[in-house]
């Protein structure tokens, strides 16, 4: 096996590539590549592995050498998919190796955004605390979440580890059906129509992936049809919510917070609705709920697998 990883940096230098490295003998690596290396530098390869580098049907004419395309996460939006197929080439991801950190991110979200935490420790630091008459400040509507409903879109492996952890908390658990996808009861729990499902949640929190069909699955419609105190939170990708509709929302008091780790555009070098400075009660991370050491371990781990399967 010849393998090169196009853009090891991603991984971050704290992880162990040992395993990857033993089961395809000399691993070339870079840091990051810029679209126009592809070509140059996995012209020779059998095996490219990447994590968000676009590889395009053009890569896959260029270099007929080419096996297996490792992708280091769990989205294959970055792969040309019917190119690779044309081109016989077996393209892999890696799942099941975040449900830990991003169901921990995807609690931490809700429950600051439950709690007002921001809003309280900003007005703790502008001294409107120390200003009060009073013993303690609630200026902010606490939700207190148990009893309240939890509706989860993509019950899969991360879907069900947030479940896990809102269960401890008291909260009750409605599934939504993806476009395409059929109601019914899954593992105890009622899946039903988004539409229905919308107008009785208290928190909606999203895991699905990205497709054509759940592209913008979240609009300005869907999001009136929500409580004006519900929680809308996004690890999963940006593109499933209309992010101008949701500033908007937010401004107008539509729904009471939103909680996002992912946007559109990653970086968002071109702005984003979501980063405007007048939106209340929004808290946005930077792709960060996947990134635990762990949990990039297990990644690496997982595409070792992966790779020794494949020879």
């Amino acid at each position: 096996m010849k393998a090169v990883f196009l853009d090891a940096d991603t991984l971050g230098e704290d992880v162990d590539l040992s395993p990857i490295e033993s089961v395809t003998g000399k691993l070339t690596m870079y840091p990051k590549t810029q679209p126009d290396q592809v070509i140059e530098r996995i012209k020779g390869f059998d095996t490219v592995i990447v994590n968000k580098v676009v590889l395009k049907r053009e890569h896959f004419d260029a270099c007929p050498e080419l096996e297996t395309i490792a992708v280091v996460a769990t989205g294959l939006n970055n792969i040309d998919q019917p190119a690779a197929k044309d081109h016989g080439v077996r393209v892999m991801n890696v799942t099941n190796y975040g449900r830990s950190t991003v169901a921990q991110h995807t609690l931490a979200l809700i429950l600051a955004l439950a709690t007002r935490l921001l809003d309280y420790d900003r007005d703790v630091r502008a001294g409107r605390w120390a200003e009060s008459d009073m013993f303690c400040l609630m200026d902010h509507p606490i939700m207190e979440l148990e009893g309240r409903t939890l509706g989860v879109v993509g019950y899969g492996d991360l879907g069900q580890g947030v479940v896990e952890r809102a269960k401890a908390f008291g909260m009750n658990i409605l599934l939504g059906a993806r476009p395409g996808q059929a109601a019914g009861e899954v593992d105890g729990y009622c899946r039903v129509p988004i539409d229905e499902l919308l107008p009785q949640v208290d928190v909606l929190s999203l895991h699905c992936l990205l497709t054509d069909d759940t592209r913008n699955m979240i609009g300005a419609r869907e999001l009136a049809m929500m409580k004006k105190d519900a929680l809308l939170i996004n690890t999963s990708r940006g593109g499933l919510v209309d992010e101008q509709a949701l500033a908007d929302a937010l401004r107008a008091g539509t729904i009471g917070g939103a909680g996002f780790d992912v946007l559109t555009e990653e970086p968002p070098r071109n702005g984003n609705p979501l980063l405007a400075d007048d939106i209340p009660n929004l808290i946005v991370t930077p792709h960060s709920a996947w990134a635990s050491r762990e949990a990039r371990q297990r990644i690496v781990d997982i595409t070792a697998r992966n790779l020794s399967g494949a020879e």
